[in-house]
C-alpha cells in the first residue's frame, strides 16, 4: 500500500529520503539537515550553501504580489539561511520556470526585485537556468555564502541553561498574508456580483492605511544582516542559530530535537509589533498562535549561553524569550497567567497542509 506524502509532512520527508545518506567526500563537512551545507576546501574560510525552490499557488500569489516585489524577497529568503548559519552571502544562481502568460517586461520586474536585494548585501547573481513550465511560474534559487573556518553556527548546539533569543517581530508576516487573501476574496466577490461595465468600473480598491507594515513584511521581508553584524561586534557566538521561515514554534522544535534538550519561552516575551495585534483582533485570530506559527518572518531565533545575558539586553531589536532545559522537561510555552503549554509544530508545511 503506497504511503501518502502528506502524511510525513515536508520535514519528514525529508528524514525519510535522506536519513541513510553518508558523507563520503571530506570536503563535506556537514550535510542536510541545517539551513545550509558547509563544504570546506579552503584553510581560512568555510563555504556556505543553500537552495530554496518557490511555486506560484503555494509559496506566493501573482493576484497582489508585484514581480518586483517577488524577486526581492526570493533572494532575501534564500540569503537569510546563510546568514542563520552566521555566514556572509557573496552568490546566487536564478533558475525560472514559466508559463507563455509572461512576457519580457514581467521577468525585468523580477530581476529588478533580485537586483535590488543582491545589492543591499552585495551579493552577485552569477547564474542560472530558465525552461518553460504549463503550471505557473517557479523560481529555484542557491545562494552561496562563506563563514570563519569551524565558526558555522549550527542547530544542533544548544545546552541546557542557554538563552533563547529572537530578533525582530513575530507575525507581522502572517498577518499581512491574511490580509491580502481577505481582500483578494472581497475584489473577486464584486467582480463576480458586477452585472454592469459602471458596476465593474465602481469596484473599490481595498485601502491599506495603516497596515503598511503588515503588508511589507509578507511582501518585502529583510534578512538579518545587522543582527550578525550586532552579534559579532558584542563578541557573543551563538550556540545554535536558524532563521524563522515556518514559525517560531517549528524552528524551536528542531532546534531542540537536534540538540537534545527541552525549552521554556514566555508569551509576555515575545515581541509582536502594535499594527499585528490590531489585525489579529480585527481577524477574530490568538495573537500568540498567530506570532508562533505564523512563519515567513525571516527573523533570527537563536540560543546563547548565559554568561552572555547581560550582552544580549544590551543588543537592539533582539528579546530574550526564554532558555533552554533538560530533554525530559519538554518543550513548552508559558503563558502570561503562568499556564503551562506543549510547544506543537504547527507552522507553514505545504505537503501537509495550507497555510
Amino acid at each position: 500500500m503506497a504511503t501518502e506524502i502528506s502524511t510525513l509532512g515536508e520535514f519528514g520527508l525529508i528524514k525519510h529520503l535522506t536519513e541513510t545518506i553518508q558523507l563520503k567526500n571530506p570536503e563535506s563537512r556537514h550535510g542536510i539537515g541545517d539551513d545550509c551545507a558547509v563544504l570546506s576546501y579552503g584553510a581560512d574560510k568555510d563555504i556556505l550553501v543553500t537552495t530554496d525552490l518557490l511555486m506560484e499557488g503555494v509559496h506566493f500569489d501573482l493576484t497582489y504580489m508585484p514581480m518586483k516585489h517577488l524577486g526581492y524577497k526570493a533572494a532575501q529568503v534564500n540569503l537569510s539561511d546563510i546568514y542563520a548559519m552566521g555566514g556572509t552571502p557573496k552568490q546566487i544562481t536564478v533558475s525560472l520556470a514559466l508559463s507563455k502568460r509572461f512576457n519580457v517586461e514581467d521577468l525585468e520586474d523580477f530581476y529588478e526585485g533580485l537586483r535590488l536585494a543582491c545589492e543591499a548585501h552585495s551579493v552577485d547573481i552569477v547564474g542560472g537556468d530558465t525552461t518553460p513550465s504549463r503550471t505557473g511560474f517557479a523560481i529555484s534559487i542557491t545562494a552561496i555564502g562563506e563563514v570563519e573556518k569551524g565558526k558555522a553556527i549550527y542547530r544542533n548546539g544548544a545546552k541546557e541553561t542557554d538563552l533563547i533569543c529572537v530578533s525582530g517581530d513575530l507575525g507581522a508576516a502572517y498577518m499581512g498574508f491574511q490580509l491580502l487573501e481577505r481582500e483578494k476574496e472581497v475584489y473577486y466577490k464584486q467582480i463576480e456580483t458586477a452585472k454592469t461595465d459602471t458596476e465593474r468600473l465602481a469596484i473599490s480598491q481595498p485601502d491599506f492605511s495603516g497596515r503598511e507594515y503588515l503588508l511589507e513584511r509578507q511582501m518585502k521581508p529583510e534578512a538579518r544582516r545587522d543582527i550578525i553584524q550586532r552579534l559579532l561586534e558584542a563578541g557573543i557566538q551563538p550556540t545554535a542559530m536558524m532563521d524563522i521561515s515556518d514559525g517560531l514554534s517549528s524552528e524551536l522544535l528542531h532546534i531542540c530535537t537536534q540538540s537534545h534538550c527541552g525549552c521554556r519561552i514566555y508569551e509576555e516575551r515575545i515581541p509582536i509589533d502594535y499594527q499585528t495585534a490590531v489585525m489579529a483582533e480585527e481577524l477574530n485570530m490568538n495573537l500568540t498562535t498567530a506570532a508562533l506559527n505564523g512563519g515567513e518572518d525571516y527573523e533570527l531565533l537563536f540560543t546563547v549561553p548565559i554568561t552572555d545575558h547581560e550582552k544580549v539586553e544590551l543588543l537592539e531589536d533582539v528579546k530574550l524569550i526564554g532558555h533552554i532545559t533538560k530533554p525530559e522537561l519538554g518543550c513548552a510555552l508559558i503563558t502570561r497567567d503562568g499556564t503551562e503549554f506543549e510547544l506543537k509544530a504547527q507552522g507553514w508545511n505545504p505537503l501537509k497542509n495550507g497555510k
